[in-house]
């Protein structure tokens, strides 16, 4: 079987290890991998590049993906996707194992509908998609957040500060939450623990009073706006307060172990379901086990919630 592989969307520490473990399963069934350029990008401009043992050498261990990603709109047009397919089948590709998040799947999705035998792969530094506990990335980005809020948490002390972080996350909060606990945050706010700015402030006076140096707030981004929440909060609490939005260094940097091992068994795993001719399907992590569910029992779903959600009011 020939098989092709991309990543979509935003990058994601770990894709390079799940490409890996796609070509080095592949070769021991004896299927031949390709790499697609760019994403959906490289299946429209047929642009897609052998992948075998040596090529993917050294990647285990490197952030971003190698293959490039990309977001393309127009992949949303039929004729488009079929004119994608196309190329494919001029290189004779059965399969297509595709690494990225929603909007990733739902291209997916599409193609399986028009013939294509399809894998996601589970590949954000958010956390938002369904049918998994973990996705790939997510715990490196966890681990880049609580490194920022252990040196904001030095200089808020020394000036006597409450410092804002905003987190990624889109609109998932599992980022704010799994950081914001990690980092001894004071508050914790994402879409699933709305904010309470006057409850917050009253929170900061008494802190205050007691004599405490520094306070840390943790958010999801697209809540607010974190620089008039921190005017707000110096304004009313008596807490000088700075708010510090970390961006896209939450993506970069070499994947964390569990990433690398997480991106590995998720890219075996695919190739293990196309070798038995499954398809039409993501794979995903539940309670350290690897499963698979049909990709419209995932698109478009939300994750459940966990008891981290209950715990973060009880320590925050």
């Amino acid at each position: 079987m020939k098989i092709a592989v991309l990543t979509s969307g935003g990058d994601a520490p770990g894709m390079n290890a799940a490409i890996r473990a796609v070509v080095r399963t592949a070769n021991v069934y004896g299927h031949e991998v390709f790499g697609i350029k760019d994403g959906f990008r490289g299946m429209i401009d047929d642009v897609m590049i052998p992948l075998n043992h040596q090529s993917v050498s050294g990647m285990l261990s490197r952030g971003g993906t190698f293959i490039g990603t990309a977001r393309v709109p127009e992949f949303l047009d039929e004729d488009v996707r079929k004119k994608a397919i196309k190329h494919l089948r001029k290189r004779e590709i059965e399969g297509l194992i595709v690494i990225g998040g929603d909007g990733t799947y739902k291209g997916a999705a599409e193609l399986a509908r028009l013939g294509l035998k399809c894998i996601g792969v589970p590949g954000t530094i958010d956390n938002d998609i369904a049918g998994t506990d973990f996705t790939i990335g997510f715990q490196t980005a966890v681990e880049t957040i609580v490194d920022a809020i252990d040196k904001l948490r030095d200089t808020s002390q020394s000036h006597r500060r409450c410092s804002i972080i905003e987190t990624m996350g889109r609109y998932c909060g599992d980022l704010a939450l799994h950081a914001g606990i990690c980092g001894g945050a004071e508050f914790i706010i994402t879409p699933e623990n709305p904010i309470d700015k006057e409850q917050i402030i009253e929170r900061l006076k008494r802190h205050r009073r007691e004599g405490r140096r520094h306070s840390i707030i943790v958010i999801t981004e697209r809540i607010l706006n974190v620089y008039e929440l921190a005017e707000e909060i110096t304004e009313k609490s008596g807490f000088a307060s700075r708010a510090t939005v970390l961006g896209y260094i939450q993506r970069g940097g070499s994947p964390c172990p569990e990433d690398r091992i997480l991106g590995s068994r998720m890219g075996a795993y695919a190739v293990e379901l196309l070798n038995d001719d499954i398809h039409g399907v993501c794979v995903g992590v539940r309670d350290s086990r690897m499963i698979h569910l049909p990709f419209v029992n995932v698109i478009g779903q939300k994750r459940p919630r966990n008891e981290l959600d209950k715990l973060v009011k009880k320590i925050s």
